[in-house]
């Protein structure tokens, strides 16, 4: 499994943030400050670094400016307490990824930490193969029996969150929030049409899907 580092001197913040990631079968590992939290990003090297701004001591930018500057090249998601402490100006500065202001809701964590795994490719393989599916990470691209097939951005982005969640019980909406980002669809509908699409291009018998299955009252599990 996945280990993220979470770089904060908030008690509370940090324990919740590991129950909401354990739950999500990621391993969290805890640093109450900016020196800890680089030596165990050395240490332990996790696939993810979440660091707060406001840190005693080495504060948050001098933790990522310095994790950059020895070459770690793990994503790092900045916690920032207020807005206008961060814009992209800064997260290019200190070399972060992307950030989220508290108070922030658990959705909304989640999904920041899984579009920043897809962009690093950490997540998953290079080359995932389900089937007669081939889907090549860096390259983007997807190819059944080694003839390529199209795919849409969304059908794509989709098809990797299933890869890396194999075998787990999806609901729309984590699917909803992870692919597409909360604030952007709404409607979960979108979710059960763009299934529908991947049943077509990758299933042998789209009506009787083996990979691609609904759970019903619940959203859908992907078997490889």
């Amino acid at each position: 499994m996945q280990k993220i580092l979470i770089v904060d001197d908030d008690p509370e913040l940090r324990e919740s943030v590991s129950i909401l990631l354990e739950r999500e079968r990621f391993v969290p590992i805890q640093a109450v400050d900016g020196q800890s939290g680089i030596e165990k990003a050395f240490s332990i090297k996790p696939s993810l670094v979440l660091v707060d701004l406001r840190l005693p001591g080495i504060n948050g930018i001098e933790v990522c400016k310095q994790l950059r500057a020895n070459r770690f090249s793990t994503p790092i998601i900045v916690l920032s307490a207020a807005a206008d402490e961060v814009d992209k100006v800064l997260l290019l500065e200190i070399g972060a990824d992307d950030y989220i202001v508290k108070p922030f809701g658990t959705r909304e964590l989640l999904a920041r930490i899984r579009a920043v795994l897809r962009r690093s490719g950490d997540d998953t393989a290079r080359i995932a193969r389900f089937g007669d599916v081939e889907v090549d990470v860096e390259r983007r691209t997807v190819t059944r029996d080694s003839k390529e097939v199209k795919v849409t951005p969304a059908e794509y982005n989709l098809l990797l969150f299933f890869l890396q969640n194999a075998e787990r019980v999806l609901t729309r909406d984590l699917i909803l929030n992870s692919v597409w980002g909360y604030e952007y669809y709404p409607n979960t509908r979108t979710v059960d049409a763009h299934v529908v699409r991947l049943r077509q291009k990758f299933e042998e018998e789209a009506a009787a899907p083996k990979h691609f299955i609904t759970v019903h009252g619940v959203g859908y599990r992907f078997l490889p």
